[in-house]
């Protein structure tokens, strides 16, 4: 049942307008003066307000500002006895749903109100789904590194900063940019997303820039192209590392200029749009084998943001897990499944090559393939890590107290690990990464860290 309140100092107002919308099916409450509404609306949800402009004391207008400066999500319909243009402007500006005048007529305003109420169903069901939404772009974690990057999001996000995002594939790119979308002052315009590596070299034309009728064998129709779709928001360039040379010099044109030309078209389309874009790739290393412009890499990389690998988030690992356990719980309409402190430490203990993507597939398995109410380091077996209760017992008591604390010990393993892959390949830092299965820029990163220097290149 609808809530509605009246605010009008004529009696006889608000005893019939009462009388006829309780008639309707609606609670309704009265109040006489602006101050009595602040005060009301403070105790009590509304979903539509009738509020008079001309009030003793407080007038309808100023009220109306108030009740907004709260964040009121009521819809808010104005009553005037002495309607003029200026006071229908400053209410509309106000965020008033409408404008009616006395004397009135009580199916006019039975008619207002239900389309106020429509409308505030409407809004409250948009804030739900919104706020669902964005429960799926939260990102997870307590690591350090997280805590950075959640930085370099807020720091960019309200700006029109273009962003290139970097990091290995499955750590969760798509994510960050679109938690920077949400966070800008474009949140409620669109977000384009375009993967550069799934769309064959001969469409991607015409996917970002559009096409007419005729300009090419199946081009049916006129077609926008997702410049023009993210007008006024956000476009996303996935995998930008692998755009050929012929669309990367098109796209630098439509970032300068802010223009673009569909394929096969005679007149130009002005679009303003922010540019994110990502890539698994070294995009220095592209421009030095003549795969990337190094002008449109300048043109990108306005703001760097670098998203960690999985294995360097310590235990957001398990943070991670038990997310994807309640998510998938839903997504499925199946019983939460507890992880034990031994598969806890198999999730740890695994290095995570196809990062965030490859830990949601494998809670995925487990809560489909497990029968039982808890996920137990038998049932990630096949991760091949050797279970934590394993080693129980190993570290000898005479010997424990010269052991190092365990980061202490990991960066000693890598830093020699990597000593000996490094010297394997004669130093030369592309075949150590390739034969780590990293990125060569993690590598130059990882070994800055551990206190490495390259011998060569």
């Amino acid at each position: 049942m609808a809530v509605i309140l009246i605010v009008d100092d004529e009696a006889g107002v608000r005893s019939s307008l009462a009388g006829v919308l309780r008639d309707e099916g609606y609670q309704v409450d009265t109040v006489d003066s602006g101050e009595a509404c602040l005060d009301q609306v403070r105790r009590k949800a509304y979903d539509v307000l009738l509020l008079d402009i001309w009030l003793p004391g407080l007038d309808g207008l100023d009220t109306l500002e108030q009740l907004r400066a709260r964040g009121l999500e009521a819809e808010v319909i104005m009553i005037s006895g002495h309607g003029n243009i200026e006071n229908a402007v400053r209410a509309t500006k106000l965020g008033a749903f409408d404008f009616i005048e006395k004397p009135l007529s009580l199916e006019k305003t039975v008619l207002v109100v239900r389309n106020a109420i429509r409308q505030h169903q409407l809004e409250a069901e948009n804030r739900a789904l919104r706020a669902r939404v964005d429960r799926r772009f939260v990102i997870i974690g307590g690591s350090s590194v997280i805590g950075r990057l959640r930085e370099q999001i807020a720091m960019a996000a309200p700006t029109n900063g273009r962003v290139l995002i970097s990091g290995e594939n499955g750590t969760g790119k798509e994510l960050v940019a679109r938690h920077i979308h949400l966070l800008s002052q474009r949140q409620e315009k669109p977000f384009i997303e375009v993967n550069c590596a799934a769309i064959p070299e001969e469409l991607i034309e015409s996917e970002l820039f559009g096409h007419t009728r005729g300009a090419f064998t199946g081009a049916v129709a006129d077609r926008r192209g997702k410049f023009e779709l993210a007008h006024s928001g956000t476009l996303f360039l996935d995998e930008i590392g692998d755009m050929s040379l012929k669309t990367q010099a098109k796209v630098l044109r439509a970032l300068q200029e802010q223009v673009i030309e569909p394929v096969g078209g005679q007149h130009s389309v002005r679009v303003d749009v922010r540019i994110i874009a990502a890539t698994n790739k070294d995009l220095l290393d592209e421009i030095r084998g003549g795969r990337f412009r190094e002008d449109l890499f300048f043109r990108l990389n306005v703001i760097p943001i670098h998203v960690p690998p999985l294995r360097e988030r310590g235990d957001d690992v398990v943070l991670l897990a038990r997310h994807f356990v309640t998510e998938i719980a839903r997504e499925y309409g199946r019983r939460l499944k507890q992880l034990t402190p031994e598969a806890e430490g198999v999730l740890r203990a695994f290095r995570w090559p196809g990062n965030v993507r490859e830990l949601r597939n494998v809670i995925e398995r487990v809560m489909i393939m497990v029968r039982g109410e808890q996920i137990s380091g038998a049932d990630l077996a096949f991760l091949g890590v050797t279970s934590p209760s394993h080693l129980r017992g190993v570290v000898a008591p005479a010997i424990s107290e010269t052991l190092l604390p365990l980061y202490s010990a990991r960066d000693d393993w890598e830093r020699e690990y990597i000593r000996a892959a490094l010297a394997a390949c004669d130093g030369n830092i592309s075949r150590t990464a390739d034969v780590l299965g990293v990125e060569r820029s993690n590598l130059y990163r990882k070994m800055k860290g551990l206190g490495l220097e390259p011998t060569r290149m």
